[in-house]
């Protein structure tokens, strides 16, 4: 009897997180398929908005430039009181620094988000295959068998993970039986509404508050004639679903009859869930995206956590599957169950605030830019390491402006941009342990930076802004372990070599 090919991961679920996942994991070289229940992409605006963390991702991943081809940054708010339109500005508007290029939230439709996804995909040879429901699961010693449901019949994929990153509804979570604790608000809910719409300024996001929560939004969808309409239904109330009905709802509330609704592109009722699954994942198998965490639309969260699981996950995967001890995969939910929880109260807060009619709740600020967000305290960055005087391990590592050995400019983040590690040493102290700083042959690689005025091979810098020296806190020789996902694995101010090598272990074949 023949053998069944086994491939290294099935991603279920082609959204931002799973697309995410599935583009790292390719990179990797490993054996990868993904696939989705629906029968074609994504047709709706659903999550428009992109945090900078988020940016840098999919720069690392290959994917930013359709994204910012496909969107803008997010214009003023214009709150509506009568006939008067107060201009708010939601977001501030920040110029890229040296530490920070992606300082601003983008706005961006979720299909064009998903479609850059794609395209970054298919880049690298893979295609997502559409229409392909899973209908089992079957967890063996080894490896995973799913039984996923086409158009040509049945399935058996054999792999040896799965990553379920489809919704949250989730039919790998319910296959695993891991519990989704949270709530449901039946009685709050939301149409949103894709419109070609005439007879609104397209240089505001435009809001209409009303007494008792009651709200109508319109955020103008970049690079076309369309608006994202939300409207916060009464109770008991029938969402409107033909046309005339709809715009009858908006001029009932808005009091504003120039507005003209045309083509309508997607509609969708949404309630708040607040829900995180109470396991990321068991043998074999994982969470990611609103499978394992769904939060409220406010803040713009719920896309970016998911797309960041995904990008915790790969590069652990590609690890374990060269031979690192699979208790890496563990530090997934211990680093990333945390952040969800996190996520949830700050939308969940918003989300109450803009009920409540308060101001603050419309503000955006640095928390909602995931780029604070750390796994210090973590399995990978125990607090009792070392650090410097702005960095601790589990940090973002922040971009810089270098100088190449022949006189060239070039971005931290682009030297290191890549599936491996990079080791990065600060100083003639560091530079000498680095070079002997034993590496794996299997799984990622290390790239080796020296930055220092007697570096002088093709991966040696010099920090002639300081901007490097000023983002890190850097007063001394240090060497800085970056891990593949752009976090800070380990400092070194001293004992560069051993305590280096010990940290790398516990990530390493």
């Amino acid at each position: 009897m023949n053998r069944p090919h086994v491939i290294d991961v099935l991603v279920i679920g082609a959204g931002p997180s799973g697309s995410a996942l599935a583009i790292d994991l390719v990179r990797r070289g490993l054996d990868v398929r993904i696939v989705d229940r629906s029968a074609r992409a994504f047709d709706g605006s659903r999550a428009k908005g992109i945090q900078p963390r988020s940016l840098e991702i999919l720069e690392d991943l290959g994917a930013l430039d359709d994204v910012l081809a496909g969107g803008s940054v997010y214009p003023k708010l214009g709150l509506h009181a009568g006939p008067l339109a107060v201009p708010w500005r939601m977001f501030p508007h920040k110029k890229a620094t040296a530490d920070v290029p992606y300082p601003n939230t983008w706005l961006i439709p979720q299909f064009r988000t998903d479609r850059a996804l794609h395209a970054r995909l298919g880049e690298l040879g893979l295609k997502v295959e559409f229409g392909c429901e899973l209908t089992e699961l079957t967890q063996g010693e080894g490896t995973v068998v799913a039984r996923v449901a086409g158009a040509d019949g049945t399935e058996e994929i054999v792999t040896r993970y799965v990553v379920g990153a489809d919704g949250g509804s989730s039919a790998v979570r319910k296959q695993l039986g891991v519990g989704f604790v949270g709530t449901t608000h039946e009685s709050d809910r939301v149409l949103i509404v894709d419109a070609s719409v005439t007879g609104l300024a397209r240089d505001r996001w435009h809001m209409w508050p009303g007494l008792g929560g009651k709200l109508i939004g319109a955020c103008p969808l970049p690079h076309s004639d369309m608006f994202q309409w939300m409207i916060r239904l009464a109770p008991d109330e029938e969402p409107p679903s033909e046309k005339e009905d709809l715009l009858r709802r908006i001029h009932n509330h808005t009091r504003d009859r120039r507005i003209q609704l045309h083509d309508i592109h997607w509609t969708s009722v949404f309630r708040p869930n607040i829900r995180l699954a109470e396991s990321y994942g068991r043998g074999r198998v994982f969470l990611a995206g609103d499978a394992a965490h769904v939060h409220t639309p406010a803040g713009a969260q719920g896309l970016n956590t998911g797309m960041q699981d995904g990008y915790n996950l790969g590069w652990k995967l590609g690890q374990v599957l060269a031979g690192a001890d699979a208790t890496l995969l563990d530090t997934y939910e211990a680093e990333r169950q945390p952040i969800a929880a996190g996520v949830l109260g700050l939308s969940t807060a918003k989300w109450g605030g803009i009920a409540k009619l308060d101001p603050s709740s419309m503000k955006r600020g640095k928390d909602e830019q995931q780029l604070a967000l750390t796994y210090y305290g973590g399995p990978l960055a125990p607090a009792d390491g070392t650090r410097t005087a702005t960095l601790r391990v589990g940090d973002r590592a922040p971009d810089a402006e270098l100088l190449r050995a022949d006189g060239t400019r070039t971005r931290l983040f682009d030297v290191i941009r890549g599936p491996d590690f990079a080791a990065l040493a600060y100083g003639p102290g560091a530079a000498r342990d680095l070079g002997q700083l034993a590496w794996p042959t299997t799984g990622a690689q290390l790239k080796r930076l020296v930055v220092g005025p007697t570096a002088t091979d093709s991966f040696a810098f010099s920090d002639f802004k300081n901007t490097l020296r000023r983002a890190c806190g850097l007063t001394g020789d240090t060497l800085l372990l970056i891990r593949p996902d752009g976090y800070i694995g380990h400092i070194a101010t001293s004992d560069f070599l051993t305590t280096t090598q010990t940290a790398a272990r516990a990530m390493t074949p």
